[in-house]
């Protein structure tokens, strides 16, 4: 038998350019990279796997589900002895997690078993955790929820957006693949399982889940900002039916009124649930990003932000 186990990756997204680099410059036996074709819709902001293997000759794969019949003998035949997932968006079947003879890992971007399922980075800030990281897994039916091989801590700091919490987790999961890959090609990997009473499990999300709701604190709302800013879709509230995007804030304690009024315009601060927000980059929908000093569309003291106010 080969001392080269024969691997299969699926991979998408920075981890998976981060992991598949790693894997390449220790010389690993990559047998094919299965990933997604980019979606025209969406800000393609980080690396692209596929042009990562096809420099080292690697065939790129990218068919719209690989949980077929047809494409599991397709695996099958392929004879790999190990699959790792990198940030591959979608689940794979039994079927094929039991074919390599060393097992299948995945690489989730949480501390598991909190946060498993879609974004947990963006679910993570969005809920004002002070810390998360990368847990690489074996992979089971059931999402995230197999047993635990290794994990690698990051903080997550009062001011960190969420891409900002991602390039730390990218990095994690490439020093954990990078500890425990000589475990897993010698079938020596640890395996840990998972507490099922501290799960916590949160699906995607969408634009639309970026709406602010100026009864709640100031804290949650400036949570909600940084979790979803560039280069993801941003919050946003409205203003005389136009769509007002915010993509960079503080929260502050003080603050009275009603949740949503524009307490000052220099510096823009809204008022919350609790407290207030000062606004210091914003966008109206179709326009320039702007400083907050640059305020316009008669946004002024007094005015009441969100949708039923206007």
């Amino acid at each position: 038998m080969t001392d080269r186990p024969r691997i299969l990756v699926f991979a998408y997204h920075n981890v998976g350019y981060e992991c598949l680099d790693a894997l390449f410059r220790r010389g690993e036996n990559i047998i094919g990279l299965f990933t997604h074709v980019d979606n025209p819709k969406e800000e393609i902001w980080f690396r692209s796997v596929a042009s990562l293997a096809r420099q080292h000759g690697i065939p790129v794969l990218t068919p719209e589900s690989v949980n077929t019949p047809e494409w599991t003998v397709k695996i099958r035949d392929m004879k790999p002895d190990i699959i790792f997932s990198f940030y591959y968006r979608n689940m794979l079947r039994e079927e094929i997690l039991d074919l390599p003879r060393l097992g299948a890992f995945n690489l989730h971007g949480s501390l598991l078993p909190k946060y498993r399922g879609r974004v947990p980075i963006n679910w993570a800030v969005l809920h004002g955790e002070s810390r998360s990281g990368a847990t690489l897994h074996y992979m089971v039916k059931k999402a995230d929820a197999g047993d635990i091989v290794d994990q690698e801590a990051v903080a997550i700091e009062p001011d960190d957006t969420a891409v900002d919490v991602f390039n730390k987790i990218t990095a994690a999961a490439r020093k954990v693949l990078e500890r425990q890959i000589d475990a897993i090609k010698a079938g020596t990997a640890p395996r840990r399982k998972q507490d099922e009473a501290q799960a916590t499990y949160f699906g995607g999300r969408k634009p639309e889940d970026g709406r602010i709701d100026w009864t709640q604190s100031a804290e949650r709302i400036y949570n909600l900002i940084r979790a979803v800013t560039h280069p993801y879709p941003g919050a946003f509230t409205e203003f005389k039916g136009q769509r007002l995007f915010i993509w960079q804030a503080k929260p502050l304690g003080r603050g009275q009124g009603k949740p949503g009024t524009v307490l000052s315009i220099e510096p823009l601060r809204v008022a919350t649930g609790s407290g207030s927000i000062e606004i210091t980059r914003y966008q109206w929908e179709g326009d320039h990003e702007e400083a907050a000093a640059d305020v316009t569309h008669d946004l002024r003291a007094g005015a009441v932000l969100g949708r039923s106010q206007n």
